[in-house]
């Protein structure tokens, strides 16, 4: 079996959230305890943060590795989706994992699912499992482990952190979740085990009653991350007030200021078991995408017209969106924006609203299986009072949205981070 063979395995025998949407949600954690049993239990043999939330897990979860990585650390980071291939979703200190430690673990499952045909993981059960694994025979110092979807029976939680970190609660995934903020907040809520300490990263009034709640019957010591002075600038963050000093941040714009918060405060809360010194962390905030290979959060691809990505995709990530827009000097603007067909489009249409008036709109669609048709998104956005340009393919979308735009235009490309997987070299920055 070679590499492609093994990815074809993974993604045509088992259930995957990125073919076929919410038939992909297994809740419940017994297979994912069967599975690590079966393996060893190999996320015991070294230290966890578990990290859950809408928006800025992501974010959160790469530049707790980067700084990680400057205080000396080997560390196992473990995140979803990936955007162009299978193995950016496990790394260790940024480097992918091995092709051949991928064919390695799905030949073993083979054998293993015609011994146990009883045993039916879904695609996110099964490579949270060889994620685990693979840090514990590599030897990782830390892991830092993104949930997939939720918190209290993603396939992740079967781990006992160090330290949890939730960032923050909007509605999304609202079928598997629940559809009001307290529901979802229960759900990742789920992540606080008994004894470990929590960070809370935002919250308002109803959700931070659960998470304090919850806390309380586990026992766990709650943090609420205080609000972090920053500045937003072209280059990045300036955080000129923090723990550790004056902070520059790579990762930019006022949506990373409150993810800041919540990273400062995990941090601080790590230094007990970790020594972690404030030029670590000024190191590891100013070059997270050098060492995590983070990418499609506020990303720019291009220059002359600036052309920039993001993988915002719910109301809480175009409410950021939105507000960024609105601060782009450029009078030339662009959108292009591409959905998955089970995406609830309602409010986010109701946010593009706001900004109408100053943008042109290019509606594409992701080539994965659930992408929504681009005349079908364009025909929602008319009912909503937006009109725009159809194009299928988010590269000629984006290649005439960067005609239109000039040298001193501006363009987003946004939506499904399968839109963003089908971007092909786009200028100066590819």
């Amino acid at each position: 079996m070679n590499y492609n063979q093994a990815i074809e395995l993974l993604y045509n025998s088992l259930p995957v959230f990125q073919n076929i949407g919410p038939g992909a949600y297994k809740p419940g954690l017994d297979t994912s305890r069967l599975l690590d049993d079966m393996a060893g239990n190999p996320h015991t043999h070294y230290p966890t943060v578990h990290i859950a939330g809408t928006n800025g897990k992501g974010s959160t979860a790469h530049s707790l590795a980067a700084i990680l990585q400057e205080a000396g650390y080997r560390v196992g980071l473990y995140t979803s989706p990936h955007i162009y291939d299978f193995r950016e979703r496990i790394r260790i200190n940024g480097e992918k994992i091995a092709e051949e430690a991928v064919v390695d673990f799905v030949e073993r499952w083979v054998k293993t699912s015609k011994t146990h045909p009883e045993i039916t993981p879904s695609f996110f059960e099964l490579t949270s499992t060889m994620a685990f694994e693979y840090f514990a025979l590599q030897k990782v110092d830390v892991a830092i482990i993104e949930t997939g979807l939720g918190g209290r029976l993603d396939s992740t939680n079967i781990i006992t952190p160090i330290l949890s970190v939730i960032t923050n609660i909007s509605l999304d995934h609202t079928a598997q979740l629940g559809c009001t903020y307290t529901a979802i907040a229960h759900e990742k809520a789920g992540i606080i085990k008994p004894g470990v300490p929590v960070v809370i990263g935002e919250w308002r009034d109803d959700t931070a009653d659960v998470f304090r709640e919850v806390a309380s019957k586990t026992g766990s010591p709650i943090h609420f991350a205080p609000q972090v002075e920053g500045m937003v600038t072209e280059d990045g963050n300036i955080y000129p007030d923090t723990p550790f000093g004056t902070v520059n941040g790579e990762l930019k714009g006022e949506c990373q200021l409150r993810n800041a918060a919540t990273i400062f405060t995990a941090v601080k809360l790590l230094q007990s078991q970790f020594n972690i010194t404030n030029e670590a962390v000024s190191r590891g905030m100013a070059n997270v995408t050098g060492l995590t290979h983070l990418f499609g959060r506020w990303s720019t691809i291009a220059e002359n017209p600036l052309t920039i990505c993001d993988t915002g995709h719910n109301q809480g990530g175009w409410e950021l969106i939105i507000r960024e827009i609105k601060n782009t000097r450029s009078s030339n603007k662009h959108i292009v924006i591409g959905f998955v067909a089970d995406k609830d489009l309602t409010h986010i249409f109701e946010l593009l609203g706001e900004i109408k008036g100053e943008v042109t709109f290019w509606f594409s669609s992701p080539s994965c299986q659930r992408g929504l048709d681009a005349d079908t998104l364009c025909d929602f956005a008319y009912k909503n009072g937006i009109y725009g340009n159809s194009e299928q393919d988010v590269n000629t979308a984006v290649t005439k949205a960067r005609a239109a735009a000039g040298k001193d235009g501006f363009i987003l490309i946004a939506g499904s981070n399968f839109l963003i997987a089908d971007l092909k070299n786009v200028g100066t920055k590819g």
